[in-house]
């Protein structure tokens, strides 16, 4: 019942619409007796009966105007059936294009743990193929077994009202038709759940191999990748292949009784006619309805396929429609400030599930101070900065924006003053203009190019072939990895932030790229704390102070002066990146 109190739940603006579609498929399908009816009137009164011959001399009006009303009642159930089925249309579409944007408002705001432990693949096959087979169940199958359940109910009406002994001999076949139909929804239900996720499991591999296609054909994997999805495609191909042929071990009941309805029909109808007990006209009503009883018995199993179909995909998108996110978003427009970019982390300890990665984190920085942070991979480098716009939230301990623990502000007003570049670009298949000036989309021309020289990137994008009204294709494709790195860096710059965080943003390009960008980060016209993440020293030495990060700790902290006095990680990487560099001369290039 809860799926269907869903249902209604997602149907408002459309619910009258499709109450009265319901209606209309009763009326017309209620209809369906009255031309058997006439065709019992026109059999006995002018064809079997005693008198048939006078009669046919002498009221030829009569007959014409009971033909004449078969067409117009077969006319008219016709026009209610396309009358109908554009509410029935009208009203999924209109359901499926609110669920549609709720899931993905859904999606959108939810944390980053909910995109951790969910596969894209998933996520897309629940916003594609399990919503349209929602819709089609709703348009579709819910039409289907009300003018079923309609027609039966009215073919065994009317059948009671000709002969009501001839009719509980038909329905002799519904206890029997009933148990088969049960046992075969019973067997095939985990089958569709099954066969649900082995086809997210396709979609999930597919989309992987898309995204990742430059790797696969840099490592020449293609053919063990086709053998991966060759793989899941068969298992998806058996799930099918399972869940359709079990319908083949019941066909052969449900069909038999189908057709036994008419051999009762022939035998004990036509020992009724014989005996006097109906009529030719009645028998031929029988004959002419008897597929009221029989067809809904042979779409059953249709029926039952694709309702076990409509739970399973109902039940994954439901899992989206209630699935909450530990950090909420609730886009309060109203109040919205610009901080000043003071940073503070107090006792801040971070687990992702068991595994420890941030233990007892203590600093701050000031606004307008630039702090660089180094470890080796894997250290918590990233997961630190992560913590300030509450992609994740600490769990111990405090960070505060402006003294205030980042928990009380309004995510909104919170990461429009965060602006964020990272190692792994996504730019937008959009013009490079559109991916600079994403987070203002109404910002002009001269600030995008403004932003584009701040981070290196004018003088390659004026030299393509549109300049700023070039289009990126996705993820950045045609571009280097340097050329993506300044362009989000061009992004994260063009909306000023008070607080600005760089992850390895600058990995990708040269060395005198590199003291271009990190000159006009020291020189820009609007206050910013700047957090670096790096693992040059180029980058790192004129910081204002430098976090070195093990194993989830800081372990070092301080000038870059300072970090070589000590002699510990950070002199170690120093040595590493400039062999040959005595210690008086490493010292003295930290002092420049």
């Amino acid at each position: 019942m809860f799926q269907f109190k869903w249902l209604w739940h997602n149907l408002k603006g459309d619910r009258a619409g499709y109450i009265f579609a319901l209606c209309m498929s009763v009326i017309g399908c209620s209809l369906t007796i009255i031309n058997p009816y006439i065709g019992q009137r026109i059999v006995d009164h002018f064809i079997a009966g005693n008198d048939a011959a006078q009669h046919l001399a002498t009221e030829k009006g009569l007959l014409i105007g009971l033909v004449l009303g078969m067409v117009g009642f077969s006319l008219l159930r016709t026009g209610l059936a396309y009358f109908t089925t554009l509410l029935y249309e009208r009203s999924s579409q209109n359901m499926l294009f609110r669920i549609r944007v709720y899931l993905y408002n859904k999606i959108q705001g939810q944390d980053m743990r909910y995109y951790d432990r969910n596969r894209t693949g998933d996520l897309m096959t629940k916003m594609t193929g399990d919503i349209e087979m929602v819709r089609h169940s709703l348009a579709w199958i819910m039409k289907t077994i009300i003018e079923s359940l309609t027609v039966f109910i009215a073919a065994v009406v009317y059948f009671f009202f000709i002969d009501a002994e001839l009719t509980l001999w038909l329905l002799l076949l519904s206890p029997p038709i009933g148990i088969v139909a049960f046992i075969f929804a019973r067997r095939v239900r985990p089958m569709y759940v099954d066969l649900r996720e082995k086809l997210s499991q396709l979609n999930t591999i597919t989309q992987e191999n898309i995204a990742g296609n430059r790797v696969v054909k840099a490592f020449a994997r293609e053919d063990y990748e086709i053998q991966k999805f060759t793989e899941k495609n068969v298992n998806y191909s058996k799930a099918n292949k399972a869940a359709a042929l079990v319908w083949l071990d019941y066909f052969p009941y449900l069909e038999t009784f189908s057709q036994a309805f008419l051999v009762i029909l022939m035998l004990v109808g036509g020992l009724f006619v014989m005996n006097g007990r109906i009529t030719f006209g009645e028998l031929s009503a029988f004959s002419a309805l008897i597929w009221g009883l029989s067809n809904p018995m042979r779409t059953i199993g249709i029926v039952i396929n694709d309702i076990q179909r409509f739970f399973a995909s109902l039940s994954k998108i439901i899992e989206v429609y209630y699935a909450n996110p530990d950090i909420v978003n609730e886009h309060n427009a109203a109040g919205k400030k610009r901080y000043h970019g003071y940073i503070k982390f107090e006792n801040v300890s971070f687990k992702y599930d068991s595994a420890t990665v941030l233990d007892n984190i203590n600093f701050s920085v000031d606004p307008g101070e630039t702090i660089a942070i180094m470890g080796a991979t894997g250290s918590g480098k990233t997961t630190l900065i992560n913590l300030i716009p509450r992609f994740y939230d600490a769990t111990k301990g405090r960070v505060l924006v402006d003294g205030i623990d980042v928990r009380k502000l309004e995510l909104d007003e919170l990461r429009s003053n965060i602006g964020v570049a990272t190692q792994d670009v996504l730019l937008f298949s959009d013009t490079v203009d559109g991916n600079i000036a994403f987070g203002d989309p109404d910002m002009p021309e001269e600030d995008v190019t403004s932003f584009a020289k701040l981070a290196a990137a004018h003088d390659f994008i004026a030299k393509m072939p549109e300049g700023y009204n070039t289009i990126v294709g996705e993820r950045g494709v045609g571009l280097s990895g340097g050329q993506k790195q300044r362009i989000a860096l061009a992004r994260a710059l063009a909306v000023k932030p008070p607080i600005l965080i760089l992850d390895d943003t600058t990995s990708a390009v040269d060395l005198e790229t590199e003291e271009h960008i990190q000159q006009s980060l020291r020189e820009l016209d609007f206050t910013c704390t700047k957090i670096i993440i790096a693992q040059r020293v180029s980058t790192t030495a004129k910081a204002d102070r430098i976090l070195i990060i093990e194993d989830g700790r800081i372990i070092e902290e301080g000038t870059h002066a300072e970090l070589l006095e000590k002699r510990g990680y950070y002199y170690d990487v120093f040595m590493l990146q400039n062999e040959g560099i005595g210690r008086e001369a490493s010292i003295q290039y930290g002092k420049k």
